[in-house]
């Protein structure tokens, strides 16, 4: 196992609204750069044609009802000074339809685009965190997935700088209380909206304008009716019509959801809807959904009267543990069912969207209504316990199916334990490349943690380890290290459930590597151990000897040099005997390290050397690249800095195609100090600015270290 560090070089400053400066300065607005300026010289600047302008909003219909609050709101939002509108209201009486039609159609209000976020707050699991929001904020603004910073606090300065110039309007949909909303108020003049069931009176202090709605008047509920119907029934039938938005409370859901059902039976008369949800309220009085009879009887009239698949379907998606998902997930739910054609279960889908059971989102991707989510639930709760079990266990094999081709993509040499799976049909998406297995990891990573949680709760350990196992990259390269702390402790238990040596041992060293590159040395080193014991007393020699490995980084990384050596030295001459050829190298070169850092250049040299060789014949590019920066700056220590600066130069060539920006960080920390050396300041100073943009927001000693000589260069002379 190795460790990658993600990153993407930095190219050409081009006129765009992101860009990088010749000093490698991450640019975030227009930019000029001249060499030399006269007088004469005018500038002026246009929002350019290739600017971001994020259109995050989900798709909603027109507005039918409520235009006077729709007229009010928009009054709001046309107020200078970056107001807060707080739309606060009862499950389904609409505030998430009126903020998106508010936000939608004031088009010369907000040049710079929208963003969205669902904050879950009472959706039946964990509410979002603003940490989950920000980078999908950024990158909506244009910001590069790669330049995203890691560090939540300097995510949320970045969204703040880049929000300060920008009229945006922000919806925040389903707050849960005004700590979850506030980080996610952008600065300067944006508008923000935020929908509660609670009127979160905190957020009056930050400038929030209350907006409570109440249910709708019953002409308006009536007009929704028809218009949602689009037949001539309610002109026939009007006290009927009437009848029916009572029984539905006004509530526009509840309405919609009846009229949905009525519109797939265009011969049928409204009266019988009337009966049916009548009867369906008395029965419902001690079974209230969420502390709403109307909702829950509408939706129970509605199930009733869905197709078989189509039912399956709703109650298998109840059970999905993230808060949206794609088509592909209807697939596998039904495949459980044996409906798995693609084509087939997207008719099932889109039936539940005719019929108001689901809301398709800007992106493809669809969700719950969270009473709607809580109501499928409940429906699966009523059937045995084995197809609850067959629905969770067909959305989790897709989601490790997934993780598993996008583990092999990205990091091949670890993709070497087993995967099971209830199916061997098992619905996965298939990618092109690494930068779209990467994305897919990003933008599921919220609904992937939470698969592991449901495994783990689901009495799943199998699942739990191994969706583990496969995230390794995306923890790695995206140094998500508390997900994945949290992520490993799942993990290890449910391997040592599983009785599985081989899991366990996997988890403590993936767990061991993680908390390294966080900087936890004694605890890598303790699970480093353990992982030890487990190897050997089950005669796993050749996890034995590459852990004796892993242990030498982590008393590396402690300073305890001699007992490092020791240990690669061991690791190296167990894994030849084994015949594990590329750890044997691997080992070469931590002895090559340690060699260098006790002040042994040409030893350095002759093991790094040996490591290269080896690692270039079993194919590992990346780490026989790092061999080969090693020995650069190996021969930088003997003052052969024209020989250096050849092998640093090819192996930052190497890093950055494979995006490891940390390591190019590295070299171009060494090809500075090679500059520096030879009295090039101004070398000097471009590749130190170059390194520090390379390590972006990742806290590491050598980031420090570059900074303090930029800071002791001082400017250009």
């Amino acid at each position: 196992m190795s460790e990658i560090d993600d990153g993407r070089a930095g190219g050409p400053v081009r006129p765009s609204d992101t860009g990088h400066n010749e000093l490698g300065g991450t640019v975030y607005g227009p930019s000029v750069q001249a060499r030399t300026v006269h007088g004469g010289i005018h500038f002026s600047v246009q929002r350019p044609d290739v600017a971001v302008v994020p259109w995050q909003l989900p798709p909603g219909p027109p507005m039918i009802a409520r235009l006077r609050e729709l007229g009010e709101l928009r009054r709001l939002l046309r107020v200078d000074g970056g107001p807060i509108v707080l739309l606060s209201g009862m499950p389904g009486v609409g505030k998430t339809t009126l903020a998106v039609a508010g936000l939608r159609d004031l088009g010369e209000e907000f040049p710079d685009g929208r963003l969205y976020a669902d904050l879950r707050g009472h959706g039946g699991g964990p509410p979002a965190q603003w940490t989950e929001i920000v980078g999908g904020f950024l990158r909506g603004l244009g910001v590069p997935a790669g330049e995203v910073p890691r560090d939540p606090a300097e995510q949320l300065g970045l969204y703040r700088s880049l929000t300060a110039q920008r009229r945006l309007g922000v919806l925040l949909d389903d707050a849960a209380t005004a700590a979850q909303v506030r980080p996610l108020l952008p600065a300067g003049s944006s508008v923000t909206v935020v929908t509660s069931r609670s009127r979160l009176s905190g957020l009056l202090v930050n400038g929030g304008v209350p907006v409570h709605l109440e249910p709708l008047d019953r002409q308006a509920a009536v007009d929704l009716l028809a218009a949602t119907m689009n037949d001539h029934r309610v002109g026939e039938e009007p006290v009927q019509a009437g009848e029916l938005v009572d029984l539905c409370a006004r509530l526009p859901l509840a309405v919609q959801v009846a009229a949905a059902r009525l519109a797939a039976r265009p011969n049928r008369p409204i009266t019988t809807m009337v009966r049916a949800l009548a009867d369906e309220r008395g029965r419902l009085d001690a079974l209230a959904l969420d502390g709403d009879h109307t909702v829950r009887a509408a939706l129970d009239v509605s199930y009733r009267d869905l197709p078989e698949a189509a039912a399956l379907l709703y109650r298998g998606l109840g059970v999905h543990p993230g808060p949206d998902f794609e088509p592909i997930v209807a697939t596998a739910v039904l495949g459980a069912g044996e409906h798995c054609d693609p084509d087939a279960a997207e008719l099932v889908l889109e039936a539940l969207v005719d019929r108001n059971l689901l809301t398709e989102a800007a992106d493809g991707r669809y969700r719950f209504h969270d009473l709607i989510r809580l109501h499928a639930v409940g429906k699966m709760c009523e059937r045995p316990a084995p197809e609850r079990a067959e629905a969770l266990r067909a959305i989790l094999d897709h989601y490790l199916a997934t993780a598993t081709g996008a583990e092999v993509l990205l990091e091949p040499q670890h993709a070497s334990l087993t995967r099971t799976y209830a199916r061997v049909d098992v619905p996965r998406v298939e990618f092109a490349d690494q930068s779209a297995a990467l994305l897919w990891l990003e933008r599921h990573r919220v609904t992937l943690l939470a698969a592991i949680r449901s495994a783990a709760g689901a009495h799943l350990p199998d699942v739990a380890w191994q969706l583990t196992d496969a995230l390794w990259p995306l923890f790695l390269r995206g140094k998500y290290f508390d997900e994945a702390r949290t992520a490993h402790e799942i993990g290890l238990r449910a391997a040592r459930e599983c009785a599985d040596p081989a899991a366990e041992s996997r988890m403590s060293t993936s767990g061991g590597l993680c908390e390294l590159s966080a900087g936890g040395h004694e605890a890598a080193l303790r699970m480093f151990t353990e992982a030890s014991r487990v190897c050997v007393d089950s005669g796993d020699a050749v996890g034995a000897a590459r852990t004796r490995n892993y242990t030498g980084l982590a008393l590396l990384r402690l300073g305890r040099l001699d007992e490092a050596a020791e240990a690669f030295r061991e690791a190296e001459e167990r894994c030849r005997a084994l015949g594990d050829d590329r750890p044997a190298a691997l080992a070469r070169f931590n002895r090559a390290d340690v060699a260098l850092r006790s002040g042994l250049p040409g030893r350095a040299v002759e093991y790094a050397e040996a490591a290269r060789s080896e690692l270039v014949g079993v194919g590992d590019e990346y780490n026989a690249a790092r061999a080969q920066a090693l020995i650069g700056r190996a021969l930088s220590a003997s003052a052969r800095y024209d020989e250096a600066d050849v092998r640093l130069s090819a192996a930052l060539e190497v890093l950055r195609r494979h995006r490891a920006r940390v390591e190019a960080a590295h070299v171009l920390s060494a090809l500075a100090e090679s500059a520096e050396r030879r009295e090039r300041l101004d070398r000097a100073r471009e590749l130190y600015a170059e390194a520090l943009e390379s390590y972006g927001t990742v806290r590491t000693p050598a980031a420090e270290v570059v900074r303090a000589r930029l800071r002791d260069l001082g400017p250009p002379g």
